[in-house]
């Protein structure tokens, strides 16, 4: 039987290697691997090429990293609820690969497929396909690294000729994934919002290591309920119910309303 458990968030995270990539799972506070995030922040591991769909804020989720000074590059689709993430883009410490949120994780699903590239309409007419567009500043607020130039095609489509631009796969050394129940085979099941990148992010790695607030025995998941199989996962670290959650912005409506 493989068992995939591991005892703690330390030893899983303990090969993650300075300049290593990864895939993080997470939307906004939702679904976030804080305790493996904590665990590599621990460790001293620096130099770190991220692929996530935002950074967390200042003091949550991956922006303990970057406030740390771990992060090199981030591959990401919405930066705005981190001002030290601003403040290091715009001062030329960090390097930003701005990428449309759909096709970012298209992106890591293709690169978890086995596909190298797709050709997608989004970002036609814009710099995501003809080049140009920051990712690195000079501290003088020059750019020091552009995006480049894509491949432009056109195909015939429903509505006549279409132009679309090609993108290429993400794959990543690994992957930090939260789930609300894993078995010790590595099967997930995510809880409803906070599926969000958590599959795609895992997919795309080599090593995937994966917290998981409940543990079970194989067969104790109902596979119709399974997300992720476990064939994509590699490492599971039960860090239980208790674990912490943030909300990035409470919303309630007015009693009476």
């Amino acid at each position: 039987m493989i068992d995939k458990q591991w005892a703690s968030a330390a030893e899983a995270v303990a090969d993650i290697e300075d300049g290593a990539s990864l895939a993080v799972g997470g939307f906004g506070l939702s679904g976030n691997p804080i305790a493996l995030i904590e665990a590599l922040l621990a460790q001293g591991t620096s130099g770190l090429s991220i692929v996530s769909n935002n950074c967390g804020v200042d003091d949550w989720g991956l922006g303990i990293l970057l406030a740390a000074r771990r992060i090199r590059k981030m591959t990401s689709s919405y930066v705005g609820e981190n001002k030290e993430f601003e403040r290091q883009f715009l001062s030329g410490e960090l390097e930003l690969e701005l990428t449309p949120q759909g096709t970012l994780a298209e992106k890591l699903r293709a690169g978890g497929a086995g596909i190298a590239a797709f050709f997608t309409q989004t970002g036609v007419g814009t710099q995501v396909a003809e080049g140009g567009l920051p990712r690195r500043y000079n501290p003088d607020g020059s750019t020091a690294v552009a995006s480049p130039a894509k491949d432009v095609r056109t195909f015939d489509t429903a509505e006549g000729p279409r132009e679309y631009v090609l993108e290429e796969a993400i794959t990543t050394d690994f992957a930090l994934v939260h789930a609300l129940a894993g078995d010790r085979h590595g099967n997930l099941i995510f809880n409803k919002a906070a599926r969000n990148f958590n599959p795609l992010a895992a997919m795309a790695a080599r090593i995937c290591i994966a917290q998981v607030e409940q543990l079970v025995e194989p067969g104790e998941l109902d596979p119709d309920r399974v997300h992720l199989p476990g064939v994509f996962v590699h490492r599971v670290v039960e860090v239980g119910t208790d674990i912490p959650k943030r909300i990035e912005r409470r919303t309630v409506t007015p009693e009476g309303v």
